[in-house]
């Protein structure tokens, strides 16, 4: 299971938050067809896959123009470590990772877990960004 975190660009705040339990690759972007969706004038189309490859590794894998940044540093392609914060262009969004295993996730009680799983809106997948 991995959650990401959409993070407020000037405190320590979260904003909205994005929880995939079966997806073997997330797709984080300006379109619509994305599983997240994040309107601000840097991010691309189609800006930055989160792709599975392993039982519980993940990569951050960037497909935007503008770039995708882990510490100030464009990459194109890394290992998603859990806790990590990547940025969708150098002055755009901040994304957090939280990667759970399948113990980790079974250790939840019910009620938890869904306060957790649906902090945004019922049914919202998409995000305005100033």
């Amino acid at each position: 299971m991995i959650t990401l975190t959409l993070l407020h660009p000037l405190q320590p705040v979260e904003i909205q938050s994005w929880t995939f339990r079966d997806e073997t690759n997330i797709k984080i972007g300006r379109a619509t067809n994305n599983e997240v969706v994040l309107y601000s004038a840097v991010v691309s189309r189609h800006h930055v896959e989160i792709r599975k490859s392993g039982e519980n590794d993940w990569e951050v894998v960037n497909v935007g123009s503008n770039g995708t940044y882990i510490d100030d540093k464009r990459i194109e392609q890394t290992k998603a470590v859990n806790g990590m914060i990547f940025r969708l262009a150098s002055s755009g969004p901040k994304i957090l990772i939280k990667i759970e295993t399948e113990s980790d996730a079974e250790q939840l009680n019910s009620s938890e877990e869904q306060s957790r799983i649906r902090r945004q809106p019922k049914g919202a997948k998409d995000t305005l960004i100033s």
